[in-house]
């Protein structure tokens, strides 16, 4: 070979055609040897929530065929509906929730002239707060000086849905934009709205009937509009896997399609005016392969209804997970966001929507919406994640996890339709149930140190992290009768904020820090590992360590405590070192005052020798962090 891909006759040559074909009982018996005769499974195969196995080699032979045919365009559309290499890949579509329409105006403007080019209008209605829209006027005032023509609005109100639809249509004659042109997701979405809230102001059928015809309607009066929604993001704020989470989205779809088809409208008619909306969320590798996985799901469904090239024309959007924000050193936030943005434009989202960095604290100031938007003007121009229509294709770990992630979804689909279809699967209590069992066992994770938080359960910062903000208005009350138990959303940090809050009450009430006292022995090397793990460990908990470069001897670590006037004192060294003088320094720190000791590390076979010397409590990873911090507070008198 003369030139890297061709050959003296011209032919093209593969780069790697003179290397001899490597094969995977080679590599394996490689990697034995590099992991010493451990087990494969256990210590390089992981699974995701929903119980699809990651390995750490993919290749082509292990990718289903109808993934490795998969063609950009074409069905099953894994692979994108359609090309985007004109444009920048997709619509920024940001979150507007001001109060007054014209503070909502002021501040659509202000997105749109900085990059933005569509609007979440969040509207208040019972149960959740919002721009308050009463009147087409009202309406008309929000959205003053849009061209919807150009930058599409989405309406999210939630039980107020209908209302907020006729009120878009009174005000579509003052807003001076042709209605054959205008782009408008009207957001209705019955399904959904009982499934966040637990009731409707109508029965659900009734409201189906309703919902449909408004539609209908809606679609007469503006051509371009997608007046349905199916929204599987309240699924996963609540706790819901990714895979349970595209099944409901299926399970929705197919209720809605059947509801079209009583009304007299083709499954190919009603899917042009539906649009989805998944949540994004850090783990980008799995958020694009959802992405991906949505598409093929839906046109699955689709299929089978007759209308399976209707399924080129999705319109899928994309909401930045408001589940792993952290009120507690939100600059983080950031970090967490970019990830959520990247994983959905990798993934193909037509419509991405990144949340302030200070969602989770309270309403959001200019500077926060605008971080918001540039985390997305970043991706999209200087990253360009947007020019490529498949970015992730050819990525066998990528095309096999869509895969599995649509098998077991489609497994869930299946399990929600035998009992009757998704609204009596919510009635039956089915989804709530499986949607909490999921929150715990990924609060489980969190909390044992499988998944970390950074900034949260990883790394905290005590003390001021600078940011204030206004608080969000207050929450509208439910006034209805509860029809189904409703799926309450939350966030991953809330265990622990529930911990730093109780030390910040502490605080304030008696003027003093929770502290405990490390007794870090030998020189820093010794020390400094466990030292630092034990300072964050304790800090997600609002716990100041007292550290130092290390004592020498088990007196000197004992009268260094009875100085600091801790009443908790921390054991914490090598094993070498804790081998030799942990026993001896338990007992003198008893013997100065210790109220209890602790001792970072497990104890293995001599903890029974150290409790007889005076530890009280062990601290290691792997313990269940939330449990451990809230009893270490109530040993220091926060209650």
């Amino acid at each position: 070979m003369t030139a890297a891909g061709s050959s003296r006759d011209g032919a093209l040559t593969p780069l790697a055609s003179e290397f001899e074909h490597a094969t995977r009982e080679q590599w394996l018996t490689l990697v034995d040897k590099a992991i010493k005769g451990a087990d494969f499974e256990k210590r390089l195969v992981t699974r995701t929530a929903d119980g699809i196995r990651v390995e750490p080699l993919y290749t082509r032979h292990g990718a289903s065929a109808t993934l490795q045919n998969a063609i950009p365009g074409q069905a099953p559309f894994t692979r994108g509906a359609r090309p985007n290499v004109d444009g920048l890949g997709w619509e920024i579509r940001q979150r507007i929730a001001a109060t007054e329409p014209q503070r909502a105006n002021t501040e659509i403007m202000t997105e749109l002239d900085g990059g933005t080019n569509g609007i979440l209008l969040e509207i208040e209605a019972p149960g959740q707060p919002g721009c308050r829209i009463a009147s087409a006027a009202d309406m008309a005032a929000a959205l003053d000086g849009m061209r919807l023509d150009l930058a599409p609005v989405e309406l999210n109100a939630g039980l107020g849905s209908a209302d907020a639809a006729r009120h878009f249509l009174a005000a579509l004659p003052k807003l001076g934009i042709p209605s054959a042109e205008t782009r408008v997701f009207l957001g209705l979405d019955p399904i959904g709205a009982m499934a966040r809230f637990g009731q409707l102001p109508l029965p659900i059928e009734q409201a189906l009937a309703e919902t449909v015809a408004l539609a209908r309607e809606a679609r007469t009066a503006t051509p371009l509009a997608r007046t349905m929604r199916v929204d599987a993001a309240l699924y996963h704020e609540a706790g819901a896997t990714d895979a349970f989470e595209l099944a409901l989205l299926g399970a929705t779809l197919i209720a809605y399609l059947r509801t079209f088809e009583a009304a007299g409208v083709a499954p190919a008619d009603a899917l042009a005016q539906i649009s989805f909306v998944v949540a994004a969320d850090t783990n980008q590798f799995q958020t694009l392969a959802k992405l991906r996985a949505a598409r093929r799901i839906i046109w699955r469904i689709a299929d089978a209804a007759g209308a399976g090239d209707a399924a080129a024309n999705l319109h899928i959007s994309a909401r930045a997970s408001m589940r792993v924000l952290a009120k507690r050193d939100p600059w983080t936030n950031m970090l967490r966001s970019t990830l959520c943005c990247a994983g959905a434009a990798l993934g193909g989202a037509n419509a991405i929507t990144v949340l302030p960095f200070t969602a989770a604290l309270g309403a959001p100031d200019d500077f926060a919406r605008r971080a918001a938007r540039n985390i997305q003007i970043v991706l999209q121009e200087e990253s360009w994640l947007g020019r490529v229509v498949d970015p992730m294709g050819g990525s066998w770990y990528i095309e096999n996890l869509t895969d599995e992630v649509a098998k077991v979804a489609w497994g869930f689909l299946q399990d929600i339709e035998a009992m009757g279809g998704v609204i009596a699967a919510l009635d039956q209590g089915f989804v709530q149930d499986k949607t909490t069992a999921d929150a715990g066992l990924r609060a489980k994770a969190i909390a044992t140190g499988r998944e970390d938080l950074t900034g949260v359960s990883a790394f905290p910062l005590l003390g001021d992290d600078g940011v204030k903000v206004a608080p969000h208005p207050p929450v509208p009350p439910l006034t209805g009768t509860q029809a189904v138990r409703p799926l309450t959303p939350h966030r991953l940090a809330e265990p622990f904020e529930a911990l730093r809050d109780a030390a910040d009450a502490f605080i304030a009430k008696t003027g003093n820090e929770p502290v405990v006292f490390l007794a870090s022995l030998g020189a820093v090397i010794d020390h400094t590992a466990r030292s630092t793990w034990i300072k964050n460990y304790l800090a997600a908990g609002g716990i100041k360590a007292l550290t130092s470069d290390g004592y020498a001897t088990p007196e000197d670590a004992a009268e260094a405590f009875k100085a600091s006037g801790a009443s908790l004192a921390c054991i914490c060294s090598s094993d070498a070192i804790n081998e030799i003088h942990a026993a001896a320094t338990a007992t003198q720190l008893k013997q100065k005052g210790a109220g209890a000791v602790l001792m970072a590390g497990r104890p293995g076979e001599r903890e029974a020798a150290l409790r007889e010397a005076g530890v009280d409590q062990f601290l290691f990873a792997g313990a269940d962090a939330v449990a451990t911090l809230k009893g270490l507070q109530e040993r220091l008198g926060i209650s």
